[in-house]
């Protein structure tokens, strides 16, 4: 049955039920986690003798469920871990006092967020602490801005073209060309956008553009998969779920741990939040934490592009199945 063979007065009622609903889905979405932002268990390293951080770790402790503390024997020691993305700073114990870690490229926020929370201990205990930005961010970009915008082109640019490859019919490998095409011409564009031009993804050319284009190809084989498996109603619900779920709990403006549970964890299983998390990594840490990010996006890539290979085959052959009718047995003669 065609929507438009619907009666006029459930065809307006379904538009007064629908509108309102996305909206209230959209302002749940992204505005529930803006105003939940607060870290939650957060990744933060304590540095020195034991004897000596102590009552260090002991005051971060008491903000229950903030950090996730990590011991380590020393600055050198915490310096690699900030480094290799462990965690996103250290509180190192000297003896001329303490001294914050941090890296603004993992997250300006929450670089921001400890300087806050260490500086007003050291307040309390009537001591100055210094702080040493490890892996800052871009010059041109302190505030990863360009970053955190990077998110809603990557996924129209994957749902566009999931979109494209679905209406305009095409099927099997072809399709499957399309969409790896498409993803590495917007790797090559975003790459020559942030890395060159813009100057705020300082890491390896081509590990950039490569991130790039597996994000958005995780987004787009997505989308044309499930458009191959459910027909167009699939392309809704494909955009629906890396617009209204995988782009506001990606995290890209301040890091997973800073959004309520479960957006946090959601996120970086969705395209939108790994694709954030990997550019991070080949753009700031020298690929340090990009294995699983990696992994996520292909794992959609992989899965949505054999979809693509093999659901529009299936949904014909059911197709089929339904219209062809039975035959009746022969008669005896």
């Amino acid at each position: 049955m065609s929507p438009t063979s619907l009666p006029t007065r459930l065809r307006i009622a379904a538009v007064l039920v629908l509108i309102p609903t996305l909206v209230a889905l959209a302002l749940w979405a992204f505005a529930w986690p803006a105003a939940r932002t607060a870290p939650r268990d957060l990744p933060l390293g304590v540095a020195g003798p034991p004897a000596a951080t102590a009552p260090v770790a002991q005051r971060l402790e008491q903000r229950k469920g903030a950090f996730d503390l990590h011991r380590y024997a020393d600055e050198a020691e915490a310096r690699d871990a900030v480094e290799g993305r462990e965690v996103y700073g250290a509180v190192v114990v000297t003896p001329r006092g303490p001294k914050l870690l941090t890296a603004s490229a993992a997250s300006p926020a929450v670089a921001q967020v400890l300087q806050q929370a260490v500086a007003q201990q050291a307040a309390a205990s009537g001591q100055e602490i210094a702080t040493e930005d490890v892996v800052p961010a871009a010059a041109s970009d302190p505030r990863g801005a360009v970053l955190n915008t990077s998110v809603l082109p990557l996924a129209l640019a994957g749902i566009g073209a999931g979109v494209a490859v679905t209406l305009l019919g095409l099927r099997g490998l072809v399709a499957v060309g399309a969409l790896a095409g498409s993803a590495a011409l917007v790797g090559v564009v975003a790459a020559a956008l942030s890395h060159s031009w813009l100057e705020a993804l300082p890491g390896n050319w081509w590990a950039v553009a490569g991130a790039f284009a597996l994000a958005t190809l995780a987004v787009s084989g997505a989308v044309a998969g499930l458009a191959a498996l459910l027909g167009r109603p699939g392309l809704g619900l494909g955009a629906l779920l890396v617009m209204l779920v995988g782009n506001p709990f990606s995290g890209a403006a301040s890091a997973p741990e800073m959004l309520p549970e479960p957006a946090g964890a959601l996120g970086q299983w969705l395209p939108p939040g790994a694709g954030v998390s990997l550019l991070r990594s080949v753009s700031f840490f020298d690929g340090a934490g990009a294995v699983g990010s990696a992994l996520t996006l292909t794992w959609w890539a992989v899965l949505g592009l054999g979809a693509v290979l093999v659901g529009h085959a299936v949904r014909g052959r059911t197709a089929s199945a339904r219209q062809t009718p039975e035959r009746e047995p022969a008669m005896a003669g």
